[in-house]
């Protein structure tokens, strides 16, 4: 796709996310607005190697969602990818449905490994590189962390492994919107900069527009092509906006676990049409 198919595509992303979250009546749309680009970029732009058709297959890339709260924008571009149907997703969060509120791996094809708490999904990620180095399978492994997500320590006991153990295949990318469901991550619990602490436990480190879909594709095409076993993993910090895309949504950290009214739906999907014109 070129740049303004990718800008398309996350624009009906987007417009997928708002509606199953207003159809289910609970949901995430703050955090899950915030990644959708980047998203975009991964598994539309080129960059991740994957087949709907065999979800499974040998020597393709892993993506796991880490914050995993924000499974509405997984599952948006796990249908328009091609793994389950568009029309699924107004199931979300509908009982005996296969798309819970977090990511199930037992149920929904391209979900790699289930996730939800918070913390545990970059070990997964590190384990997950370590594994295919030790196999000698080909493939990266991709995860989207929180920042709110990095105030867990389990975070920074797999950045120490990961550094230690050289995993060059692991790229972690943080979903920077300084924003948590109470409130700004400085004033909850201030990590700093946090390009500055992954540097200061061995990764390499760069940092780009998340909502900038052709600079993210060019840098994490680029960091994936020169990914090797023997190189530090890479953190990518991308500089987001909660609730990207909606202007009463966006920077306001009462929309991270709130569903659209039926008619803030409408206004939503107004503004993003307007958008797209």
């Amino acid at each position: 796709m070129d740049t303004a198919q990718l800008v398309g595509k996350a624009t009906d992303i987007r417009r997928d996310i708002l509606t199953m979250i207003t159809e289910a009546g609970s949901g995430h749309p703050g955090g899950s607005l915030s990644c959708t680009d980047i998203l975009t970029a991964l598994y539309f732009g080129g960059v991740l190697d994957y087949d709907p058709a065999d979800p499974q297959r040998t020597g393709r890339d892993r993506f796991i969602l880490a914050k995993g709260h924000a499974a509405p924008a997984l599952y948006a571009t796990l249908a328009h990818a091609g793994y389950f149907s568009i029309d699924e997703l107004a199931s979300l969060r509908k009982l005996g449905t296969r798309l819970q509120g977090h990511p199930d791996s037992n149920l929904v094809p391209g979900v790699e490994v289930s996730t939800g708490s918070l913390g545990q999904g970059l070990s997964v990620a590190a384990g997950l590189a370590a594994g295919l180095r030790l196999s000698g399978e080909a493939g990266c492994v991709f995860t989207v962390l929180g920042d709110g997500e990095c105030e867990e320590g389990q975070v920074w006991e797999a950045a120490m492994f990961a550094a230690h153990q050289k995993l060059g295949r692991l790229v972690a990318i943080i979903d920077n919107n300084e924003l948590q469901i109470d409130g700004c991550i400085h004033d909850v619990c201030d990590p700093g900069d946090l390009g500055e602490k992954f540097a200061a436990f061995g990764w390499r480190v760069a940092r780009v527009d998340g909502h900038n879909v052709s600079a993210l594709v060019d840098m994490l095409s680029a960091l994936k092509a020169e990914a090797v076993d023997t190189a530090a993993p890479v953190a990518v910090i991308a500089k987001t906006v909660k609730g990207k895309g909606v202007s009463f949504m966006e920077n306001e950290a009462g929309w991270h676990g709130k569903a659209p009214k039926p008619e803030e739906l409408e206004t939503a999907l107004a503004e993003l049409a307007a958008a797209a014109e």
